[in-house]
Parts: C-alpha cells; structure tokens; sequence
C-alpha cells in the first residue's frame, strides 16, 4: 500500500505547505481537494495547471486522486452533473491523477450509473477514472458497488472505501471487502471517536476497526493508494494533520503485503 495525504486536513494552506507536509512525514502522494480555497479547482487555466503539476512532481510526490464534489446520483437534470465531472476529468488529465473522486449525494443507483455510461468513452479517452465513495446516501459499500455493477463500465469507474462510513451504517469491514472487492480502487483511512461521534481522533485510539480492515485488505493483497483523510476543514479543533501522519504511515506499514 502507498501512502497519500488528503488536503482537507490543511484548512487555510496552500499547495506549497501541503507539499511540504506531505514529504517531510514520508508520504508518496497527496489527494488534492477540489475547492477555490485550496487553489486547485476545474477554474485554473492551462498555465496554472501546468504549475500545480510540475510543483507536486518536483517534490517527487504522485497526485493520488483529485477529491470532488459532483454527486453522482443527484436528484436533478443529468446535464450539470455530466458537465461537471467532465471537467474534473479534465483538471485530473492535465495534472496527472489517476481519478476524481464523487459523491452519491442521492440514493437511485440507475441515476448514477446512467452518468457513469455518459462519461466513461471520455473518461477512457483521457485515461482517467471516477471513484465513488462510501458516503452520504450510499455510505455503505454494498450500495455503491450497486451503482458500479450497474454501471458496467470497469474501466473507467472504481470505489473509494472510506473505512469511516460502512461501519458507522453497520456494515464490518469483512462484509465491506466483500461486498466493494470487485471496485476498489482506493481507501481512505481515519478514525474516530464512535459510530455516533465523528470528531477525528489520532489512528488507533477511537473506534473505527482499524486493524480488522487493515488484516482484511492485507489478505486481500491490496496495494493501491490509502490517504489519510484527516477532517480538520470540518473539525478546526483538532490537531494539525503532520501530527497524525505518523501514525496512518505505521498503520500503512504494518499492513503492507
């Protein structure tokens, strides 16, 4: 497994700090959220995106994914969503990630899927994929690998297994392995003080199944991306993200085939 960080930890830093943070504590990517505050979004123009690339691949670091916010199942018109995501597919072309992460943000799997057939010839075309994460109305990783097995189009689609939100719905981590194995293609690793509690606390020392997912994807022989996905933009009280590092990269460690 191959350790990234996520920037929603970094509230108010820019690429330059989360470069910085992300080499000094060992990591070998950072997954890049989508927002103006964060300076990197589908708005930057050629030269821009050019810059943030070159900064990232100067630091010797891969952008593991690029963290939107398009909701792949939305209530609404397909049109904006499709846009929307096309320009993310875009912005991850042109940087270098591998895929854009989505949200459900509705619960109709035949929404979703039908989106995911509509982007996936450019998708393909751009070597890019979208990933969809165990979240809002499909926290659960049987209801997203519904979506993807709906969708039918491997190549271009995967699951992002936040280890976080099955759980909190009720789902082990042994039924979200074998529920999402087929799809996954990414995890996010946190944890947290309890299933009703979502304040992050440092690994190891809240509630989350850490160790039984990590035996899980270990057994299963996963070696793909795992980003620390520390909320500190939600939870501003919480510890800077450098200081729970070192305790996603031991977990990583431990767990590695």
């Amino acid at each position: 497994m191959r350790l990234a960080v996520s920037t929603l930890g970094m509230p108010g830093e820019g690429l330059g700090r989360a470069i910085e943070i992300a080499t000094e504590q060992g990591c070998q990517g950072l997954e890049l959220r989508l927002h103006p505050d964060t300076g990197v979004h589908a708005g930057l123009d050629a030269a821009e995106r050019r810059s943030v690339r070159e900064r990232v691949e100067a630091a010797g670091l891969e952008i593991s994914a690029l963290a939107g916010y398009v909701g792949i199942c939305e209530p609404g018109p397909d049109e904006p969503v499709i846009e929307a995501l096309l320009a993310d597919l875009r912005l991850a072309a042109d940087l270098g990630a591998p895929g854009v992460r989505v949200f459900p943000r509705g619960a109709d799997p035949a929404v979703g899927a039908r989106r995911l057939k509509a982007v996936s010839g450019t998708a393909a075309a751009l070597g890019r994929r979208v990933l969809v994460e165990t979240h809002d109305n499909m926290a659960t990783c049987a209801a997203v690998a519904g979506v993807l097995a709906e969708a039918a189009c491997p190549e271009t689609t995967g699951a992002i297994w936040d280890l976080l939100h099955p759980w909190r719905h009720g789902e082990s981590p042994a039924d979200s392995l074998a529920a999402i194995g087929p799809y996954l293609s990414y995890v996010q690793v946190k944890d947290a003080v309890s299933a009703q509690d979502t304040t992050p606390v440092p690994m190891g020392t809240g509630s989350v199944p850490l160790e039984e997912a990590g035996e899980l994807l270990r057994g299963a022989g996963y070696d793909g991306w795992v980003s620390l996905e520390w909320e500190r933009t939600w939870y501003p009280q919480v510890a800077p993200v450098e200081k729970i590092l070192p305790g996603a990269a031991d977990w990583v460690r431990r767990f590695t085939a």
